[in-house]
């Protein structure tokens, strides 16, 4: 039975009653009070929370639902909190957005709200990826910047992304209390919406020129790329801004030969070619791994939609394509990059990088190999732009990582860039062509020299109002009542990030994490296994990180040796009662 539920009928009554809300918007809202309540249920049970990160939701009409009235409270309540934060200094934000539908419109919606508000905007034209709002940020001097994108959500979700002077999201305490300033606006009555045309500056080709110029500057190997200029390399955009400004940057590092997948060489905020644009998934790369087979490629890219994710491709040791996962690409960057740096005689003792919890214990055996030191911090690029931040003429960042695709190069952007990604994943081809190996090889070196590291995803989808207590639920069991054994293994190490504990379960034994409060939970095994269990907290799912391990002491065994970590990957989500 559809009931209208109590706080979805405030809600919705309060819209009606606003004289702010355009007549169009009331007229949906009674069709649906008449003829849908369960789909009125979902536009208007709850607010659309301005969380930690922004705003992130399905488009349309309602209070819990992304539009101009919650883009115009978000934006509305930001420039209060600028406007407290430079009271002395004249304030300016960057806006940029991405192809989906409506993403120009909302760009321009708050970039009319930051406007009436006195604070000078700067606005891309036309869509940009979101690391170069990040870039754009820091070049133009502006106090915080916007980028309108749902990353990689399928076609219906778009969102809101702040950041602050430095490039970076926002971190404490800029991001609580900017929440803090949303929630108090008393209603849309407070939101400015009739911008000041004056104080809106139209960003032109200078930025991305700069950008661009940036860039180039971290080239490596100048010489290997000249020898391998024409590898081919299959790039698609997914429909995304990656289309006109991933194949430049790999053209500024010194690549002649980007071939692109037709289908999705076009932007189109529909992704007609996939259910859902995320590289992530095998499906989105489907159309890309058909073309590198027709060309014999040496490399395949995907770039999310706002092109800060990064997928590859490559030809495993049987010479058929694979698609690496975010895991393998953060190592054989990371292992690319501080070789580099070693070889050169760059490494001062001064260096670092960083990973996030979830990600790649492997990434930080190769930095403590080498003698660089590395941080683990939470899931978000936003805490590894604090580290960079708070080390800032001190130490020296050479690059960055999370398993779910996202890779950073260099600090002059402070968010995952996949531009720069790309090109340094190319000028890694280049690298293993000239020692006659194939990049595949090379991470079969890693694994010789450090130990197979193997790593799995699995995300539980629990949509609506009801999965968010499901999340709730199965976070709540996690905690209170923790395994004692996954998969005949023992737990010997649980660590709460939201309690900030880590217990050693034979000891008992309670000491400190050092980290922001996150609901997160991980689970060691004496095996050496690792379990990480955290809610997404852009999409409606939970998410199960798993990584295992095992010496390889033979390339020969390499087969032999994966075969032995998948089927354990299997019986670990098996025990864990995750099949489904």
């Amino acid at each position: 039975m559809n009931t209208i539920n109590e706080n979805t009928l405030k809600n919705a009554q309060a819209w009606l009653n606003d004289p702010v809300i355009d007549d169009e918007t009331k007229s949906e809202i009674k069709n649906m009070m008449e003829n849908n309540p369960a789909e009125l249920n979902e536009a208007f049970y709850a607010n659309l929370e301005f969380g930690t990160g922004g705003l992130r939701g399905i488009m349309g009409v309602g209070s819990y639902r992304m539009n101009k009235y919650t883009v115009g409270m978000a934006t509305q309540g930001l420039a209060n909190y600028l406007i407290e934060s430079f009271s002395d200094t004249e304030i300016k934000v960057a806006i940029a957005y991405d192809v989906r539908n409506n993403s120009k419109y909302f760009a321009q919606v708050a970039a009319n709200v930051l406007s009436a508000n006195n604070i000078k905007v700067f606005l891309f034209q036309e869509p940009r990826p979101t690391p170069m709002l990040s870039f754009a940020v820091r070049h133009l001097n502006c106090q915080s910047g916007i980028v309108i994108t749902a990353s990689h959500n399928p076609k219906e979700y778009n969102g809101y992304k702040v950041y602050w002077d430095d490039g970076a999201q926002l971190t404490p305490p800029h991001d609580t209390n900017v929440i803090d300033r949303v929630n108090k606006i008393g209603g849309l009555k407070e939101v400015k919406f009739n911008g000041n045309d004056n104080l809106i500056v139209p960003i032109g080709e200078d930025v991305d020129n700069a950008y661009f110029d940036k860039l180039k500057t971290y080239v490596l190997q100048p010489d290997v790329i000249k020898q391998n200029e024409n590898i081919k390399i299959v790039y698609t955009p997914i429909h995304g801004t990656g289309l006109h400004t991933v194949p430049r940057a790999l053209k500024e590092f010194g690549f002649k030969n980007v071939i692109l997948v037709e289908e999705q060489a076009v932007q189109d905020g529909n992704f007609p070619t996939v259910e859902s644009p995320n590289p992530e998934e095998r499906s989105a790369m489907a159309l890309a791994l058909k073309k590198a087979e027709k060309v014999n490629a040496d490399i395949i890219l995907a770039t999310d939609p706002d092109s800060d994710r990064l997928a590859v491709g490559l030809k495993n040791h049987k010479n058929e394509y694979v698609l690496l996962n975010g895991n393998q690409t953060a190592v054989l960057l990371t292992y690319y990059l501080i070789k580099q740096w070693k070889d050169k005689n760059k490494l001062t003792g001064n260096e670092f990088i960083v990973k996030t919890v979830v990600t790649s214990e492997l990434m930080s055996d190769i930095a403590v190999k080498a003698g660089v030191e590395y941080y683990d911090v939470l899931t978000g690029f936003k805490w590894i732009a604090k580290i960079i931040r708070e080390n800032e003429g001190k130490k020296t960042f050479i690059g960055g990582g999370e398993e779910s695709f996202g890779y950073m190069v260099g600090d002059f952007v402070r968010d995952k860039d996949a531009l720069i990604s790309c090109s340094v994943f190319a000028e890694c081809v280049a690298w293993a062509n000239s020692r006659n190996m194939s990049l595949f090889e090379i991470l079969i070196e890693i694994y010789l020299e450090y130990g197979f590291y193997k790593e799995r995803l699995v995300n539980i989808v629990r949509k609506g109002i009801s999965g968010k207590k499901e999340i709730k639920g199965m976070m709540d069991n996690y905690r209170n009542n923790p395994p004692k054994y996954i998969n005949g293994s023992k737990v010997i190490t649980i660590k709460d990030y939201k309690t900030h504990k880590r217990t050693d379960v034979e000891t008992n034994a309670v000491t400190t994490i050092d980290l922001p409060s996150s609901d997160v939970l991980q689970f060691l095994l004496e095996d050496g296994s690792k379990i990480s269990v955290r809610p997404s907290g852009t999409e409606p799912k939970i998410k199960f990180y798993f990584s295992v391990k095992e010496k390889l002491k033979d390339k020969a065994d390499f087969d032999a040796v994966d075969e032995k970590l998948e089927k354990k990957l299997d019986d670990i989500i098996s025990d864990m009662g995750l099949n489904n």
